[in-house]
């Protein structure tokens, strides 16, 4: 009986691995722009508006196409906004990030998709990106 419970839980472990890696990621839902003047921390993610100059994603889409495990959703430099996927090491939980070139002011929308809190993880990312960003 401990054998066919024990099973069971390795079996319920990798289906939830399963589905965080292979669930599909609608741009409809996450390719969406960020709002908002002000900074803000959130228990998932962060919003930041910083100056930038025109240019700022351009530069901003070098820095984080090198940043391991991300990815483009949607969007393009042309288009004015870029939606990337970043994931866990790990497990590969997918967070999102919403990047806007609003004139000389870039918008940067970080959030994640599964769960309540991403400890940190999301505003670090982006204040690590922005800091590269910095001459």
């Amino acid at each position: 009986m401990k054998m066919i419970a024990l099973w069971l839980g390795i079996g319920a472990v990798f289906l939830l691995w399963a589905y965080i890696r292979l669930a599909p990621s609608d741009p409809a839902k996450w390719h969406v722009a960020p709002n908002g003047e002000q900074n803000r921390d959130l228990e998932g993610g962060a919003v930041r508006a910083v100056e930038t100059g025109p240019d700022g994603l351009a530069k901003l889409d070098a820095i984080a196409r090198d940043t391991p495990r991300t990815s483009v959703l949607a969007g393009s430099i042309d288009e004015g906004m870029i939606t990337y996927i970043t994931r866990t090491k790990v497990i590969g939980f997918p967070d999102y990030t919403t990047v806007q070139q609003d004139g000389d002011t870039l918008r940067i929308y970080a959030r994640l998709r599964f769960g309540r809190s991403d400890f940190g993880v999301n505003r670090a990312r982006v204040e690590g990106w922005l800091a590269l960003l910095q001459p």
